[in-house]
């Protein structure tokens, strides 16, 4: 085999309502926290429970979807590819950051669960709502992470 494989898939619970804002070029933007568990046990034989949290951005139409019919814990399934950037803490340090950029996304639980936390629900809100493959590296030609308005 000869290439490579950049996919993640996920099933989590959103950690807080998503946050859409717009680049100077007017593309829709959405990032939010997706908590994922995993439950194990210690050298003792008790159970444990470990949280891990998860940057989720999309893009474009499925940003605006994320925006209008996701809420804090609400069950999602997303599938994309991690993404990596690094900067500078305020000590001068450099860190870097992961997140997860999401191409499809696809609401679980019941359709009672999506009434009851959006007032309306979608016409078709278990389907999967799917973004065009945006590039790899930028989400728009000439668009830098200097761009995002996070």
């Amino acid at each position: 085999m000869s290439g490579t494989v950049n996919k993640v898939i996920l099933v989590g619970r959103l950690g807080k309502d998503p946050e859409v804002k717009y680049t100077p070029s007017g593309a829709p933007v959405a990032k939010f926290t997706l908590a994922t568990d995993e439950s194990f046990k210690d050298r003792n034989g008790e159970q444990q429970k470990k949280t891990e949290w998860h940057n989720i951005v999309a893009w474009n139409k499925l940003a605006e979807i994320c925006g209008e019919y996701l809420t804090k814990g609400k069950l999602v399934y997303i599938e994309g590819s991690i993404r990596s950037h690094q900067y500078e803490d305020s000590q001068g340090n450099k860190k870097t950051a992961y997140e997860i950029v999401a191409r499809n996304m696809q609401m679980l639980g019941s359709r009672g669960d999506a009434e009851r936390s959006h007032e309306a629900a979608a016409p078709d809100a278990s389907a999967p709502a799917r973004e065009p493959s945006p590039p790899e590296t930028t989400p728009e030609p000439g668009i830098t992470d200097d761009d995002i308005p996070f």
